[in-house]
């Protein structure tokens, strides 16, 4: 069976989604695109997973109502690049719990016709993946070449290696963690504690043109602080002023860092729901990954110098117990100032990990004569 390349569609599940909270979810959609072709043999499908504010829009293509623009991985899915669209069927879907076209917090409840709010189930990694699974089942995609995802995207693809350990030939883990600590957890604690606390919150029932914004750009900044590193924020804002020569001696934001992090505050809040960042900072804070016994698949498992939210011992960590199930695991080490957002921009040197990691699966496979 081929596929063709898609812009944004939705799938809506045709039955209900048992969550690992023990409630269920009668009615999901899922928000997901494709890129590339799937070959009849079905062996060169690829799901990349996205981290926290994310969505299926991986690579550059059609946009909503047709518009173009890029995905929020440049540089390493597309064309000839190391996701590379003209070799592989690549699969992204925004997550359950998602706000950009997934059923979530954001959505109807249609047994009462009004927005979840608060009264959305809390939903795990493994959640997420449940439903990935049933999205590729409609696809036809039966086996995945590879699993491919960095954060929480990276927690995504380990889940998916423990939940269908015979559905996927490779995984690729990058700036990510089998479980996070409680630096980590208190940082997410934080963020939610703003949220939460913003007047305008209103238990989770706020108005979509009254969200609030306040908290959320708090959070925001707390979490991007950590996506960063000491040397990378040294090297672009140091102890410079903005617009002024000398201090104000006011409560006010002078410095460049300062300005920046208010930037991103509020960039995010136009384009992301405050419900939705208390829920996926829960699941990733939930997350605690114990790997297959048997049918492992292969893995690349990538860190990054100056990151220091998920930092190299940790993905040493995940592969010490993966090489004690004997499993195939390369890892890699790379030298980064960029802090956790390396992933993300490290495109060059991680991108010729990953491209060479994928060809050899792909290869592998079709020496079996396709079968994965």
């Amino acid at each position: 069976m081929a596929a063709s390349a898609s812009g944004p569609q939705t799938l809506v599940l045709e039955e209900a989604v048992r969550l690992a909270c023990g409630r269920s979810l009668e009615s999901v959609e899922v928000a997901y695109e494709t890129f590339g072709t799937l070959e009849d043999a079905g062996g060169n499908a690829v799901l990349v997973c996205h981290a926290l504010s994310g969505d299926a829009h991986v690579a550059s293509g059609p946009g909503p109502a047709g518009s173009e623009r890029p995905g929020w991985w440049e540089g390493m899915a597309g064309p000839g690049l190391p996701i590379d669209t003209d070799r592989y069927f690549v699969i992204c879907a925004n997550v359950l719990g998602g706000c950009s076209g997934t059923t979530g917090p954001g959505s109807v409840d249609p047994s009462t016709g009004e927005r979840y709010g608060l009264r959305f189930p809390l939903v795990t990694i493994e959640d997420m993946v449940e439903v990935q699974a049933r999205l590729l089942d409609s696809l036809g995609v039966d086996r995945l070449l590879a699993v491919v995802g960095g954060s929480m995207g990276g927690m995504q693809a380990l889940a998916w290696a423990s939940r269908y350990p015979e559905r996927v030939n490779a995984v690729v883990a990058a700036a990510t963690t089998g479980r996070i600590g409680a630096q980590a957890i208190a940082f997410n604690e934080v963020g939610r504690a703003a949220i939460l606390a913003d007047p305008a919150f209103n238990g989770g029932d706020y108005e979509l043109d009254l969200p609030p914004a306040e908290g959320l750009a708090i959070a925001r900044m707390v979490g991007h602080i950590t996506y960063l590193s000491q040397e990378s924020m040294r090297e672009k804002f140091g102890r410079r002023l903005r617009d002024r020569d000398e201090h104000a001696f006011e409560f006010v934001s002078e410095f460049e860092v300062e300005s920046y992090l208010a930037y991103q505050g509020r960039r995010f809040v136009e384009r992301f729901d405050a419900n939705t960042y208390l829920y996926m900072t829960k699941a990733m804070d939930y997350f605690d990954w114990q790997p297959p016994k048997s049918m492992l698949p292969r893995f690349l498992v990538t860190s990054f110098t100056s990151d220091w939210l998920f930092p190299t011992a940790q993905a040493r960590e995940i592969v010490r117990v993966l090489l004690e199930r004997d499993a195939e695991v390369t890892f890699a080490e790379i030298a980064s100032p960029y802090g956790h957002d390396a992933f993300l921009l490290e495109t060059e040197r991680h991108g010729a990990l990953v491209a060479a990691f994928l060809a050899r699966a792909l290869e592998d496979g079709r020496c079996l004569g396709g079968a994965l």
